[in-house]
């Protein structure tokens, strides 16, 4: 009797899984091209019979996947530029092709999706840092599966890839705490982002749970990321802090060159700790203790959700939470003896 040809066969003789191999065969994404081709070629080879998938068998599936964000988003090319090349990389490798569009102002404000979204000519569509919450929501109204990166909100039901927000925050500031630190400032604008609402959460507990007071004097909630601001802040503060915790590279370069520009020499008398480990951070004298994300591991586990939700629609909704790393630099330093 001859043995009937399987899925895992297949898998043993190219060295790769039986859920690729079930990928490639079924029509899924999933897998790059050059192995849907090997896997298709291995399977008629070994007399495995199943019925080709094609387009015109499978008219809800086109291939595409979307990337949109805000100009401001594509703009910031040191932070999601890293994200978006992770993303392009990974969406190539599984055969996928990937159709990009900024939103503009104008139509971030009258609800106007771009027409490969509007036409329904992708499978899924991944949106990169904030918009609005209300065109975020047109584009789930649409039933193509969304994925979030680097933003949610409690009104928008997709999946979302963050950053570890609350944890990498009081990472940050028990690093302070552990050179002696106890005057610790907060600066952000916690109005702009869940994330830095999220740092801020981090912060307090960090300083909760080390039995540090909370002083609202230190704590700056309204700083934008311009050296005006920040020189204005720095001159305002009358006893200055011995640490100062910044929710991005932007405002802790400008917060260091602000105090230097008083005479404060950094780190010794006192010190800075930025968030996102971008060119800001590599630039500044000294060089700033930041806290790193993997930008490359978003784009891949961007990616891995959507090919996911594309199978699974009615699965719960899921947050993925990416660590973020401390990277000490020559910006902190024990806290100053007077």
């Amino acid at each position: 009797m001859v043995k009937k040809v399987t899925m895992q066969d297949i898998a043993d003789a190219l060295s790769i899984s039986k859920n690729s191999v079930s990928q490639a065969l079924s029509g899924k994404p999933g897998v790059s091209s050059a192995t849907r081709k090997k896997i298709e070629q291995t399977a008629k080879e070994l007399g495995y019979h199943y019925q080709p998938i094609t387009t015109k068998s499978n008219p809800h599936r086109t291939g595409n996947i979307a990337l949109i964000a805000s100009d401001f988003a594509f703009s910031l090319q040191s932070f999601f530029g890293e994200i978006y090349l992770s993303i392009e990389k990974e969406a190539t490798s599984r055969g996928l092709n990937l159709l990009i569009q900024s939103v503009t102002t104008p139509a971030k404000e009258n609800l106007v999706l771009p027409t490969f979204i509007e036409n329904k000519q992708v499978d899924g569509v991944l949106v990169l840092s904030h918009i609005s919450t209300e065109y975020i929501n047109k584009i789930i109204e649409t039933g193509i599966p969304t994925i979030t990166i680097d933003h949610h909100h409690p009104l928008i039901q997709a999946d979302a890839i963050l950053t570890n927000n609350r944890f990498a925050a009081y990472t940050a500031i028990k690093h302070f705490i552990d050179l002696g630190h106890q005057q610790i400032a907060f600066v952000g604008d916690t109005r702009y982002s869940p994330s830095y609402q999220e740092r801020l959460e981090g912060y307090l507990l960090a300083l909760q749970e080390h039995g540090l007071p909370i002083q609202e004097n230190l704590i700056f909630l309204t700083i934008k990321e311009s050296e005006t601001s920040v020189n204005k802040l720095v001159d305002s503060v009358a006893e200055q802090p011995t640490a100062w915790f910044c929710v991005n590279d932007g405002l802790g370069f400008f917060v260091q060159s602000s105090l230097q520009q008083k005479g404060i020499n950094i780190p010794e008398k006192a010190s800075v700790c930025s968030f996102d480990n971008g060119k800001l951070s590599k630039l500044a004298n000294p060089k700033m203790t930041t806290m790193d994300i993997d930008l490359q591991l978003y784009g891949r586990k961007a990616i891995e959700q959507l090919t996911w939700r594309m199978e699974n629609t009615d699965e719960p909704i899921t947050e993925l939470l990416l660590p973020a790393k401390l990277l000490k630099r020559d910006s902190t330093s024990n806290v100053p003896n007077n």
